[in-house]
């Protein structure tokens, strides 16, 4: 027996509670500051903050499947989903699709999970595909699904999924698993742990011909959301994005036994560290309202415009700083404009510099109070 589903114990996931306790009080009480602080937005901010995390949600875990997506395109789309303004630009099929299954699981995140809820989000994240036999459906070939690596010749098995034939059995058993889990369910399990053990048993069934990866952290966001009582905002693939490789391994070492503790342990430190990426987009937003208060009637136009630019990046920042001449290219002010503009920003202490001659950079100040 090579794998967790064929052990006589699936689908009884055991694990360490003790361990795990310290963990899941961090992540409400994380959760709670987090909801607290969103309170502080106003209402055009708090769109900024949901475009952004659930965009960049969308763009990570397509990522850590290989799919790259386009950034502009795809806020434009969840941002028309919720009916916000736009630059009416059009989305392909990848974009549309996982614009539309991530902003239904925003909105439907207290719903309980099931057959017909998948489906759709399958087919949404399958639009344009026409390689797939089963589109908003479960797998239904007769070889096994396997995860792989290595070459043709001599591929490497890191998984394999039950088989096709027996799905509808192991869905229903998993959906009725999810829900009476769930904080109101019969048996409730705390948010990090049923996150977890839903990702990975989810991924053991793997019951679609393709996007089980993302569907699975979908269901993860899920559980998390519905365990803090809100839409969640937890950036988790991020995170995992920039966990990847330990993210695979965790998950193929899991993949063998059903004492998931380690995974546990794994997954609710990648969900910590994910809920502080949100504290940081929420106090950036919060810091920029600030900084552009201050600031009114101190600036002309062109200083406004390349602020608001800068501050497009988000708390990570204009990547390598501001030059005077990426100043030139956003506003279109000559060189000498350019660094006078510049020199009076820094001033008032909108910006700080760094650097000499051309490698001279400028960077927001966020946090401090502008001159006065």
């Amino acid at each position: 027996m090579r794998w967790n589903w064929q052990q006589t114990d699936w689908p009884k996931f055991r694990f360490d509670a003790e361990a795990l306790t310290p963990l899941e009080t961090r992540f409400l009480r994380q959760g709670g500051i987090v909801i607290g602080s969103v309170q502080h937005l106003n209402g055009d901010d708090r769109d900024v903050l949901t475009v952004e995390i659930i965009s960049a949600e969308a763009l990570k875990t397509s990522e850590i499947e290989g799919e790259m997506l386009d950034r502009e395109s795809l806020q434009s789309s969840i941002r028309r989903q919720f009916g916000l303004t736009t630059d009416r630009r059009r989305a392909g099929p990848a974009e549309q699709g996982i614009a539309e299954m991530m902003v239904d699981l925003y909105r439907g995140y207290d719903a309980p999970l099931s057959d017909e809820r998948l489906f759709l989000w399958h087919a949404q994240l399958m639009q344009g595909r026409r390689d797939l036999k089963n589109v908003g459906s479960y797998r239904t070939h007769a070889e096994p699904m396997q995860i792989v690596s290595g070459p043709i010749h001599a591929p490497k098995v890191h998984f394999e999924a039950p088989p096709s034939d027996g799905l509808a059995t192991e869905m229903e058993t998993f959906h009725a698993w999810f829900n009476e889990t769930a904080p109101d369910g019969a048996h409730p399990l705390p948010a990090l742990v049923r996150a977890g053990i839903a990702h990975l048993y989810f991924e053991s069934i793997h019951p679609f011909e393709d996007g089980n990866g993302r569907i699975g952290r979908a269901i993860s966001e899920k559980a998390l959301a519905q365990g803090l009582g809100q839409p969640s905002l937890t950036a988790l693939s991020v995170m995992i994005e920039r966990r990847r490789k330990d993210y695979y391994k965790a998950l193929e070492l899991a993949n063998r036994d059903n004492d998931v503790t380690d995974w546990l342990l794994w997954f609710a430190d990648t969900v910590l560290e994910a809920q502080l990426h949100t504290q940081r987009w929420i106090d950036f937003l919060i810091a920029k309202t600030r900084l552009l208060d201050a600031l009114r009637g101190k600036i002309n136009p062109r200083q406004e415009k390349a602020l608001l630019r800068m501050m497009r990046e988000g708390p990570d920042g204009f990547k390598g700083g501001l030059s005077a001449g990426n100043y030139t290219t956003i506003t279109g002010a000559p060189a000498a404009t350019a660094r006078r503009d510049l020199a009076e920003l820094v001033g008032l202490g909108a910006l700080t510099r760094t650097g000499e001659r051309r490698g001279t950079r400028y960077w927001l100040t966020l946090g401090a109070s502008p001159a006065a």
